[in-house]
């Protein structure tokens, strides 16, 4: 009988054989049949639907991923808390380390820690006390004057305004006009929730008290946690993989975090500076904001340049229009020139990639789904390559050897 013989068998010969786990009984048979390891599970699919080895084995896979993203769904909230929490670790790791070095090895990372945390207390209470009291009081008042605000400028009324102190022609001031409230209703009503969620997201005392106690113990036992995972590994090449995927993200998530707060606080700095000089009301307020809404790839820095520009006409400013060229040219700026030069290399994705998966993050999480969808699908992509790269290599390395290859 020939092996292709062998391997097919009769129909009742496989059901037998995946129901009662025969591959374990012959094991050579089940080798040269292409019954693997999988598990149990697999076969009993296949046994019930009469599907061979390969279809059982993908039908699992398939199953088990969709429980896992309806698990990651469901337990979306507690699992943003611990990335936010990741994320804060990851911001303060530098200043824990150059602590740790000079502290007594008694005193350890919990000591470091600790301090780290109380320099920030201290810097937080300072910049409170020089910048916040305008602050607060510009914000107050953009927030009693927001909703008069919308609706000049939902019915266009602003724009209006505007335009007829420029000179143009009543005609063409009534298609602007019908245009904006066609979609401005639209868009403010867009923004108002997302800024809603966001500001009641933020503003839970959980999320302010479980961030820091997250990110001590994430701080104190990420070595130790990242040792037990390489040690249950069992597999060299598999630890291998492990290893070379858990670096590389370890290495993005950092340089992301870090990029992020500098682009947020040069925005914060160069906003308020122009601001300042060019007469623009509600200087610290508008600049807060834009410092803020620069963690929100595409949406925030949007939403901040529509704000500037709707506050400056709102509030008579008179050159309105150099302010829409400032906020453009210093996306720009930001885009082409800032971000490559902060973050480097390694979270090079496409547009199209990012406004996807910005849209996609604001539906499952919100603002904070927006805000964590650049890093997701970056941290994606690396693992997507490393397991490529994984796969590909004992293929190049067999063809490498002497009559190995073609």
């Amino acid at each position: 009988m020939s092996r292709r013989d062998a391997c097919q068998g009769s129909g009742q010969e496989r059901h037998a054989a995946l129901v009662s786990n025969a591959a374990v009984v012959d094991g050579s048979r089940s080798q040269r049949c292409g019954i693997t390891s999988l598990g149990s599970a697999g076969y009993t699919i296949g046994a019930m639907f009469f599907l061979d080895a390969r279809a059982a084995r993908v039908t699992w896979t398939v199953l088990v991923f969709a429980a896992g993203l309806g698990l990651v769904y469901l337990l979306r909230k507690p699992l943003l808390l611990f990335v936010f929490s990741l994320f804060f670790a990851y911001l303060i790791f530098p200043l824990v380390r150059m602590v740790e070095r000079g502290l007594p090895r008694r005193g350890g990372r919990p000591l470091a820690i600790g301090v780290v945390y109380v320099l920030l207390l201290l810097a937080l209470v300072g910049v409170g006390l020089s910048v916040g009291p305008r602050l607060t009081e510009e914000v107050r008042l953009l927030t009693e004057k927001a909703p008069q605000m919308a609706q000049q400028l939902s019915s266009g009324q602003i724009i209006t305004n505007v335009l007829q102190k420029r000179g143009w022609e009543a005609g063409r001031v009534q298609q602007v006009e019908g245009a904006v409230r066609a979609h401005a209703g639209q868009i403010i009503g867009y923004v108002q929730a997302a800024l809603a969620a966001a500001l009641a997201w933020l503003a839970g005392a959980w999320v302010i008290v479980l961030v820091p106690v997250f990110a001590f113990f994430i701080l104190k036992d990420a070595e130790p946690a990242a040792a037990g995972i390489d040690g249950l590994i069992e597999e060299p090449r598999h630890r291998e993989l492990w290893r070379d995927i858990a670096e590389d993200v370890h290495l993005l998530l950092a340089r992301y975090v870090r990029a992020l707060i500098l682009l947020s606080l040069i925005t914060l700095v160069a906003w308020s500076a122009v601001f300042f000089l060019a007469g623009v009301p509600y200087p610290v307020g508008l600049a807060a904001i834009g410092g803020v809404l620069e963690f929100l790839p595409i949406v925030g820095p949007l939403t901040a340049g529509v704000i500037v520009v709707s506050v400056a006409l709102f509030s008579g400013y008179a050159h309105p229009w150099l302010l829409v060229a400032f906020v453009l040219v210093w996306r720009g700026i930001q885009d082409y020139v800032s971000s490559p030069l902060v973050m480097g290399r390694g979270i090079e994705i496409h547009p199209a990639v990012v406004i996807f998966g910005v849209i996609a993050g604001g539906e499952i999480g919100g603002p904070a789904g927006m805000f964590l969808s650049v890093p997701v699908i970056a941290a994606l992509r690396i693992v997507w390559r490393r397991v490529r790269d994984a796969r590909s290599g004992p293929a190049r390395n067999l063809a490498a050897q002497p009559g190995g290859g073609p």
